[in-house]
């Protein structure tokens, strides 16, 4: 992922209003930040504890989506829908993002299970264990990259697109 500025994020956003935008508090290591091993760039609102953030890019460019934290909670411990990481190092939590444009304003939502804190990017990277005999271990781990960028781009169409 590129580096992105305070000003890039602010604008990114599809679904959030200008006082949210302008609401938002972005974290405060961006410069630091190792961008080459993000995928996407994931926050919480240390505010506003059920309110979260994801950039991604699609297309080329900074998509922005806001996201709100469920209060239901699963039965059992649920799988994240992006990094499908099965050693399940953090919580897995359901939050719902609204849709871009009128679909949005109707109050149609896309809802996700993913890492509480969006260790994702992290949980790829991981060698994985060795499946069999010849098992080709960083062939295995960019798949897993490969597949993350592409599930939470496939997230970003639908709350774009609406579909």
């Amino acid at each position: 992922m590129r580096p992105l500025t305070d000003a890039q994020i602010r604008a990114s956003f599809l679904n959030a209003s200008r006082s949210e935008r302008k609401n938002l508090i972005l974290p405060t290591d961006l410069e630091s930040r190792d961008w080459e091993s993000l995928d996407y760039l994931g926050f919480r609102d240390p505010k506003l504890p059920k309110l979260a953030s994801v950039i991604v890019e699609l297309d080329d460019e900074p998509v922005g989506i806001l996201l709100r934290q469920t209060d239901a909670r699963p039965r059992s411990r649920p799988q994240c829908s992006w990094c499908n990481d099965i050693q399940l190092p953090n919580d897995v939590v359901m939050f719902a993002a609204k849709r871009a444009g009128d679909a949005g304003r109707r109050g149609d939502t896309v809802g996700i299970l993913v890492c509480e804190n969006f260790e994702c990017s992290v949980n790829v990277r991981k060698l994985p264990p060795s499946a069999y005999l010849g098992f080709d271990r960083e062939a295995a781990r960019d798949r897993r990259i490969a597949a993350l960028r592409s599930q939470v781009t496939d997230f970003a169409r639908a709350v774009r697109d609406g579909t």
